[in-house]
């Protein structure tokens, strides 16, 4: 029972301003917080502080509201609250929480004025495919395996060890997804993101060789146009998967410029010898050469120019709906060069003109903050705001020797790319608290379309260290916090993979009829559905009511619905103070108790890992 405000609707009278507009944000605080003498909004426009006082709207269900103008005067224009005490005490409030000193200014509550995403990025669960993996249609048995290619089975196991890791090969390809199609409506999910498709030398084709055309492995053009068309149809979008850091070494504008000085392409890179011979490269692969951001034929080939390879594929027969850029966080930075922001804010502007209802998500795998200000992406790839706590709150680590990414095995167990000797172990107070940390500096709005996975093509799969019990916790915890839900292919059959390159396992197709995967397969059908069913899962306010060491209690909310989650690793036994939610609630899923004590309070209980929502009234405001 705390003072609260975040950026949804119930506090925000529109989270898409444009510069000069005016925007009213409100506060609710407890009745019992209180005396307040008064309550003020604290800007920082042009980083000098600007000060407006909130007016008191009255009190509705125990809630004391309070609202405040705040003029949008900078592209991203940050703002918290100032409470101030009858007895002379002061509280700031911001996105990382309440506090008694003042705050800093990465923590504020932001307004942003860049032109907004499309609402349906909001409302998707995403599904994400690697198309090696997926399905194999006997249209691929017309193809010749290629000189790097090493032909294996569907049934046979991934080899994670180079040459293996890049080179082992199953044949998977776009006809046959669209062949399962209907698998992905039986889920739910309503976005399908792929993975590269274009040429390439490895099964993972983020060493393209082309980026303006489909690889005939995969079916070419025409099995990709079919696709979207068939996913469209079934009312699920598709986007792409682009590399803005580099290219493959047998790129064809890498080719036009190795050892041929004077080359136009010479620029696209960064040669670092006379002949063209020795170049940068993504963390020293020479199989992926650097892109060179300041060119500015580069800009107009790949991006700026209206047949440039972001806008062709966004453009009919092919219309895509969005891209998730590769490596984005590295993009035009390099030592002393950084033009990141200049670069993402030319691909908004590109994906703006050619198609307004077309998202663009960013990959950056840690702290993300800086480059999700509203400017460029439209959220992330990311994973130190959802995945890796909740790893380190859900998992037991196996020991299982991880392969990194180099092909190389250590008997160190690493964790998400850091050597860090396995799993940390997390508390569920713990996992609030890092999911706080990283989203605290992200405007709201932003935060909305990070994507939130349990495990991606770049991970071992979540399953391979769940803690007894906790898939249904973290899946559940996945569809119910703030964010994208995506499920990595396979997952939904109980997949494992001890790191990513395991984890890219074909699909067991023919195997739902086993009870596991039956039982896995309705746990996700059941809560992506319950995602799906209720809109105040997208866009509605968070609060959290109660977090301990082993169970966290939030609500989402909005004046149509709320939907009040509780999920637990070891058991839950806890009491809400009385007008922490306000109606009566009805059962959506799972088996815990929720009931209302004479005193007002709720009780609400689960034995051991547990994941149980309700549906609630939605909130009232004064009259």
């Amino acid at each position: 029972m705390l003072p609260h405000h975040d950026g949804s609707p119930l506090y925000v009278s529109n989270d898409a301003p444009v510069l000069g507009e005016v925007v009213t944000v409100r506060l609710r605080v407890p009745v019992g917080y209180g005396p307040l003498d008064a309550v003020r909004t604290r800007s920082n426009p042009d980083h000098e502080p600007e000060w407006t006082d909130a007016v008191r709207l009255g009190v509705a269900d125990g809630w004391e509201w309070w609202e405040a103008p705040v003029t949008v005067r900078n592209p991203r224009h940050g703002y918290r609250f100032v409470l101030l005490h009858a007895d002379g005490g002061i509280g700031w409030l911001n996105q990382a929480g309440l506090h008694r000193i003042e705050t800093r200014d990465d923590d504020d509550f932001a307004l942003v004025a860049h032109p907004a995403p499309p609402a349906w990025l909001h409302e998707s669960v995403m599904y994400q495919v690697f198309p090696d993996r997926f399905a194999r249609s006997a249209q691929a048995d017309e193809h010749t395996a290629p000189d790097w290619a090493i032909p294996a089975s569907w049934d046979e196991p991934v080899d994670p060890v180079s040459p293996g890791r890049g080179g082992q090969f199953y044949g998977g390809d776009l006809p046959g997804i669209t062949e399962h199609l209907d698998h992905l409506v039986s889920l739910g999910v309503n976005l399908l993101y792929l993975t590269p498709i274009f040429p390439a030398a490895s099964n993972h084709r983020y060493d393209a060789s082309s980026f303006d055309r489909v690889d005939p492995l995969l079916g070419g053009e025409t099995a990709y146009i079919e696709l979207i068309a068939a996913a469209h149809a079934r009312g699920i979008r598709v986007i792409g998967d682009l590399t803005s850091n580099h290219s493959g070494d047998r790129h064809e504008w890498f080719r036009a410029a190795h050892g041929n000085p004077g080359a136009v392409e010479q620029e696209f890179y960064y040669f670092t010898d006379a002949e063209n011979t020795a170049y940068e490269s993504w963390l020293g692969h020479s199989s992926l050469p650097k892109f060179d951001w300041s060119s500015e034929e580069l800009r107009e080939r790949f991006v700026t120019g209206e047949d440039s390879i972001v806008a062709k594929w966004l453009k009919p027969p092919y219309g895509i709906d969005g891209w998730r850029i590769d490596v984005a966080n590295m993009t035009g930075r390099l030592g002393a060069v950084d033009l990141n922001a200049e670069v993402r804010g030319l691909f908004a502007e590109t994906v703006r003109r050619v198609n307004p209802e077309a998202i663009l998500l960013g990959e950056s795998t840690n702290d993300a903050a800086s480059d999700l200000q509203g400017d460029g992406w439209h959220g992330a790839m990311t994973y130190p705001s959802f995945t890796r706590p909740l790893w380190g709150w859900l998992s037991e680590s196996t020991g299982i020797p991880y392969a990194e990414w180099d092909g190389t095995v250590t008997t160190e167990p690493w964790f998400f790319t850091q050597p860090m000797g396995g799993i940390p172990r997390y508390t569920a107070r713990d996992f609030v608290d890092a999911v706080t940390r990283f989203t605290s500096g992200i405007p709201w709005r932003v935060r909305l379309g990070n994507m939130q996975p349990l495990d991606t093509h770049d991970t071992a799969r979540f399953a391979t260290n769940a803690a007894p019990g906790t898939v249904p916790v973290a899946v559940g915890l996945s569809m119910t916090l703030p964010g994208v839900p995506v499920v990595f292919a396979g997952d939904e059959f109980g997949l494992i993979g001890a790191d990513g390159e395991s984890s890219r396992t074909p699909m067991p197709w023919g195997s739902e009829g086993d009870s596991a995967v039956a039982e896995r397969l309705e746990l996700y059908r059941s809560l992506v559905g319950l995602r799906r069913e209720h809109p105040v899962l997208a866009t509605g306010s968070l609060r959290w009511l109660h977090v301990d060491d082993e169970s966290v209690v939030f609500v989402r909310e909005s004046v149509d619905e709320s939907v009040l989650v509780l999920a637990t690793r070891g058991g839950a036994d806890v009491e809400l103070a009385a007008g922490a939610v306000v109606g009566a609630a009805e059962a959506l899923y799972g088996d815990a108790t929720l009931a209302a004590a004479s005193d007002g309070s709720l009780l609400l209980a689960a034995e051991g890992p547990a994941f149980a929502a309700w549906s609630l009234p939605g909130v009232r405001l004064p009259a």
